[in-house]
């Protein structure tokens, strides 16, 4: 019988680690492309209801809730797109999202314009490239034409909400 050396992790425990480290969650324009590519409204729904976050009810709620409105310019903001493959050096739009309340008309008085859209850009900067688009889409409300099938109503249905994007009561 081989000894195994105590100074080395045994097999097991390197396949359990190996298991739990690719766990991280999707970037969410892989979750928008998942719905994109499901044929029917029910998998759509049932993709998105998977993937629930509170990151990725509030991107959806900035793109489709017509009481958000973007205190930014539209269109794509002059910024330098992260080119690092996906998984490495970027942030991600799940934590990103809890920045945006400053971009919101009303919610953020204390930031200069200027200011507020500097710092979009630095979030930008930060994604991967094809969240940084995705970004570009909420604040524009345009993401409905990226991603097909994924609409105020499907969402609205997915996730409970009323009229006003909120949970039913």
């Amino acid at each position: 019988m081989v000894e195994q050396n105590p100074h080395l992790i045994s097999k097991k425990a390197m396949e359990q680690m190996s298991a739990t480290s690719s766990s991280q969650a999707p970037l969410m324009s892989e979750v928008f492309k998942k719905v994109h590519n499901a044929k029917v409204k029910a998998k759509k729904i049932e993709i998105l209801k998977e993937n629930d976050t509170p990151g990725l009810r509030m991107i959806i709620k900035g793109a489709f809730d017509p009481n958000i409105q973007w205190d930014l310019p539209t269109g794509t903001p002059p910024f330098i797109a992260n080119e690092a493959p996906e998984g490495t050096e970027h942030t991600v739009l799940e934590n990103e999202s809890k920045k945006l309340w400053h971009f919101i008309k009303g919610a953020d008085d204390a930031l200069t314009k200027g200011r507020k859209e500097t710092l979009f850009i630095q979030i930008l900067e930060g994604l991967h490239k094809d969240e940084a688009e995705v970004l570009i889409a909420v604040k524009d409300k345009v993401l409905h034409r990226m991603f097909k099938g994924l609409n105020g109503n499907m969402v609205k249905d997915a996730f409970g909400w009323d009229e006003n994007f909120m949970k039913k009561s």
